[in-house]
Formats: structure tokens, sequence, C-alpha cells
């Protein structure tokens, strides 16, 4: 009799509460943080518009609601499976047949610091079959006048391991995104990004992009800018309630594609600026 399959406990699809918020405001824009349900912003809110899809819109699954942090990788791993320094690594899969988005936005976050406008959070990495490298990741959200400014990290413990980082923010249906990448990852049968790069196609997408430009989405009269130091960013926009602007530090599959290595204490972050306009205007 062939062994039984543990079930991962971090199921990309289940049900994720919110539980307790936390209200952060400066100005007209309001952000409601969640870290029970993975540390992720389950409110956004600017001039009394929500900009995120709630808890119970759409879907109650950990993987569909808010906008939460991708780590210690982003996207999928294929089949959860990678080499990293000669050694083989196969993690539970967490979404179908893959392991997707890290394990930072199914478990809870610890609350380092909070004032009005600005919170730390932290979350200890495990070190078992879940992700055997350990290692800590570090979030910080900064609400201001009509900006939210994000930041993540994450840290090497005792040992080397591999890193991803990035947010995934479902917004609802946007008018119009002002989007212009210089080049896409094409998509296996899987629906996994590959090599080599290739000049971007029409939508609707879920792809991952090379883009260094600002994406604007429009909403009635307001105008939300996104920008980030990097340069990867995943649009899924197949949804009818919703579309998906996720800046990454590298594609999915990134581990195999596009490996980076951090050494024992080494670092990795990145930064999201989200701004908001008044303005519907398509013109840039």
């Amino acid at each position: 009799m062939a062994p039984e399959t543990a079930v991962p406990k971090d199921d990309a699809q289940a049900p994720m509460p919110a539980g307790r918020l936390h209200w952060l405001r400066a100005g007209k824009l309001e952000v409601a943080l969640a870290p029970e349900a993975g540390g992720r912003i389950a409110h956004l809110r600017y001039d009394g518009m929500e900009w995120l899809v709630g808890e119970h819109e759409g879907s109650a699954a950990a993987i569909g609601w808010g906008c939460y942090p991708m780590v210690p990788w982003a996207g999928r791993i294929r089949q959860g499976r990678f080499v990293f320094d000669g050694r083989a690594i196969e993690l539970p899969a967490n979404f179908g047949a893959h392991a997707i988005h890290g394990v930072g936005f199914t478990r809870p976050w610890h609350i380092e610091s909070i004032g009005a406008a600005v919170v730390t959070l932290s979350l200890a990495l495990p070190k078992d079959a879940y992700w055997p490298f350990g290692g800590s990741a570090t979030q910080r959200i900064h609400v201001r006048q009509d900006r939210l400014d994000l930041h993540l990290s994450v840290q090497a413990g005792d040992q080397a391991m591999p890193a991803v980082l990035g947010w995934h923010p479902w917004f609802r249906k946007p008018d119009q995104v002002l989007f212009s990448p210089s080049a896409m990852y094409p998509r296996d049968g899987e629906g996994i990004a590959m090599l080599p790069c290739v000049s971007p196609v029409p939508g609707p997408w879920d792809d991952c992009f090379i883009n260094q430009a600002e994406v604007t989405l429009v909403s009635g009269n307001q105008r939300l800018r996104l920008c980030a130091d990097t340069d990867h960013w995943v649009v899924y926009d197949g949804a009818g309630h919703a579309t998906c602007v996720e800046p990454q530090t590298g594609p999915p599959d990134g581990f195999t594609l596009a490996p980076r290595r951090l050494v024992p204490g080494q670092k990795m972050e990145v930064t999201f600026t989200l701004r908001w306009e008044r303005g519907g205007s398509a013109q840039r």
C-alpha cells in the first residue's frame, strides 16, 4: 500500500477568516490590517472608495482576497520541486499540483509595533517540510495622506536559502489598467512561466512581465499609481470581479528560472508604493 500523503496545512484554497482588524489612517486613506490572516491588508479605502476584494467577496479562500505578502517565494513552484545547493527539495503542494505564494500568507504575523499610521510585523519562517531553511520575514506598512508605503524583507537564518518576495493585491475590477511591459514570460501547459521571455501579447493575462514603468489603475474618479523597486510584475485579470497586479523580485518558479541565493544572515528587501490621485481620465 502506498504511504498516505499528508494534507498540507497551508492550503491556498481553504477559508481564511480575517480575524481581528487593526486600522491605520492618514488623511483620506484608511487601511485595515489582518495580522492573523497571513499579515494581509483586508481593506484599502481612499476617500471612501474600497479598492480591495474583501473576505466575503468572490472567494473567502486564503489565496483570493485582500493584499498579502508572498514570502519566501512568489507564484507557483512547479510540483513544489527545485534544487538548491545541489540538494533536491520537495515542498507540499498547496494549490493543485504546485506550491504557491510561500508560507507567509496563511500564517499569523506578530505585531512588533503599531501606531496610528504605521505598523511593523514579523514572521519566523518554519524549518520543516513546508520550508526547510528557516529564516525570518518582516513587513512595514506606512499610511500617508495619499500614499501607502509597503516594505517587505526576508533574512536567512543559520543556513543559506533561496528567496523571491512580492505582494498579491486583489483589486476590485478597475475601469482601466494602464500597463506597458517590455517583455513577458510565456507559460507552458501547466500554466507556469518559462524562458526565454517574449514580446507581450494581449490579455486576458495570468502572466509575469518585465516592466520598469509605473502601473496605473483607474476606477471612477480615482487613479491609483503603483510602483516598486523591482522589474517583475504578475498581472491576473481573468476574473470578472478583480484584477491582481503583483510586484515580485523574480518570476514564478523563480527558484529554478532565476535563482537568488541568500547566505546565512543575508537580507532581501523590496518596496511597493501605492499613490492616489483624483481624476479618472485615462490620459497619462
